[in-house]
């Protein structure tokens, strides 16, 4: 599987940002990490946000950012592009439990503890899908 992309710490303030933490999104924004912010923002349902991930090259977050909503082409996209991680972790914000296995198993709690974040967010909101199509 390939690297988790980012450091520890900036996943963690993803995970603050994706609960609505806008000081912690903006130090994201300021601090080389727009797309995380970006990504944090598309899974609040921004479609602002979705767009600048497409118009910045950062497909395979904009594809995670879909697959949490089963979007099927998105998860075959990041597959065929073999990025393993991100199908993981959209499985575990869709609460599956295999994946959040995984995740204990490789002694990546902290993912856990983002996905059920992000499951709540989504369970409990509601949102415009019309976004970008892959």
């Amino acid at each position: 599987m390939e690297t988790l992309y980012y450091p520890a710490k900036i996943w963690l303030a993803f995970g603050e940002a994706v609960n609505g933490n806008q000081e912690v999104a903006g130090w994201l924004m300021n601090n080389g990490f727009p797309e995380v912010a970006a990504l944090a923002h598309a899974i609040r349902g921004s479609e602002e946000a979705t767009a600048w991930l497409f118009q910045n090259k950062f497909f395979h977050l904009a594809a995670f950012d879909a697959a949490i909503d089963e979007n099927m082409q998105a998860y075959h996209w990041l597959n065929a592009n073999k990025h393993s991680f991100l199908l993981v972790f959209a499985d575990a914000c869709r609460g599956k439990q295999a994946a959040i296995n995984w995740f204990y198993a490789n002694k990546l709690e902290a993912f856990v503890f983002i996905a059920k974040r992000i499951k709540d967010l989504r369970d409990n909101t509601t949102f415009d899908y019309h976004k970008k199509k892959f």
